[in-house]
């Protein structure tokens, strides 16, 4: 194993049980920390032809051109007005870079093996996405799974 091998294990070894956590209304959702590449303001936004509709379109980061989701048209959620906490978090999925845009990022949390539980079994589209709860507290938090969240828009790009 080379040096940067081991550095690069060290550090997604360190952000285990680590998430950034975001609203959708209320509901706060959680995202492995180890995925999160930034965060950032929202801003122009091209369209593209063709895509579904919870495909926003994409912007330019720093000369990478990057593919954002909207995630409350994604869950079948109402359209929201942007407000100066709406934000777009970068993520590294699969080698490519994903921007999703959520209502508003909370905090980092550590979650412990024992307050995560299995989703519940409810058939609802929104939980097929879900890969655990966590109970930190008084508050739930849903923690998406981005493997299968992306499934299938991965294939398009």
């Amino acid at each position: 194993m080379n040096e940067n091998t081991a550095i690069s294990a060290d550090a997604i070894d360190e952000l285990k049980g680590r998430f950034l956590l975001f609203y959708l209304d209320d509901t706060l959702y959680g995202v492995e920390l180890r995925l999160v590449l930034e965060i950032i303001n929202i801003q122009h936004i091209t369209h593209l032809p063709g895509v579904p509709d919870h495909i926003k379109g994409i912007v330019n980061l720093r000369g990478k051109i990057v593919p954002v989701i909207e995630v409350r048209r994604k869950f079948n959620m109402p359209d929201k007005d942007y407000t100066d906490k709406t934000c777009i978090i970068v993520l590294e999925i699969q080698g490519m870079q994903i921007g999703l845009i959520v209502d508003q990022v909370s905090e980092v949390v550590t979650v412990e093996p024992k307050q995560i539980a299995s989703p519940p079994s409810m058939g609802d589209a929104t939980n097929r996405y879900l890969s655990s709860v966590s109970e930190i507290g008084s508050r739930y938090i849903l923690n998406i799974d981005f493997d299968k969240f992306f499934q299938k828009d991965l294939e398009m790009f």
